[in-house]
């Protein structure tokens, strides 16, 4: 890619990916510090949230880098290597977790934005899915907060869009809720995540 940017492919059973781990922690906390995530994170949460994706040979991290410095990150693992409480919804609809994939975030710094990284990332992860051979869908999911939020800038434009274009459709059943502290509160409330699935 241009400017110095590539993107490098690994599995969570690849040795150099602890090596990441620090890098990976700071970036989820600066992007999703912005609307609609508005999270007000740790670097110890981050590296044992990081850690379910270590823990996992299956899992996928699909880097962007600028030289050693990693810009972006999207990650992706079988939903039966996730928690519960991201497998949950699907049980309770009646979807074996061992026949769905799961794509984690999508994080990239504002300037890196806009040069196609989003559909490489989305990419790379369906071509792994396929290649593991035992999954049905993938799927991903994403907060939703209230059109009058009072941190929603006033440029805001959600995901749905872009979701929608690469095939992956909503799915207001498959609902799960998650806690953090937003940058605003003093402590952690639950948010609604929605799911969205494309059929592979």
């Amino acid at each position: 890619m241009n400017d110095g940017l590539r993107v490098r492919v690994l599995t969570g059973a690849d040795p150099d990916l602890p090596a990441f781990v620090p890098d990976l922690a700071r970036l989820r906390i600066a992007v999703f510090r912005d609307f609609p995530y508005l999270y007000d994170g740790t670097l110890a949460y981050e590296e044992r949230y990081i850690s379910t994706y270590l823990e996992c040979p299956e899992s996928l991290f699909v880097l962007a880098l600028d030289g050693a410095t990693v810009v972006g990150v999207a990650t992706a693992l079988p939903l039966a290597s996730e928690t519960n409480a991201f497998k949950q919804p699907f049980v309770d609809a009646g979807i074996d977790p061992d026949r769905v994939f799961y794509c984690g975030e999508s994080v990239l710094l504002p300037a890196w934005r806009g040069r196609g990284l989003y559909r490489q990332f989305l990419g790379e992860r369906e071509r792994y899915a396929r290649a593991l051979g035992r999954f049905d869908r993938i799927t991903l999911c994403g907060v939703v907060r209230p059109p009058d939020h009072p941190l929603r800038p006033a440029d805001y434009v959600s995901l749905d869009a872009v979701w929608a274009h690469f095939g992956y459709l909503p799915r207001p059943d498959l609902v799960a809720s998650f806690e953090w502290k937003d940058i605003d509160q003093d402590a952690s409330t639950a948010k609604p995540m929605v799911f969205r699935e494309k059929m592979l």
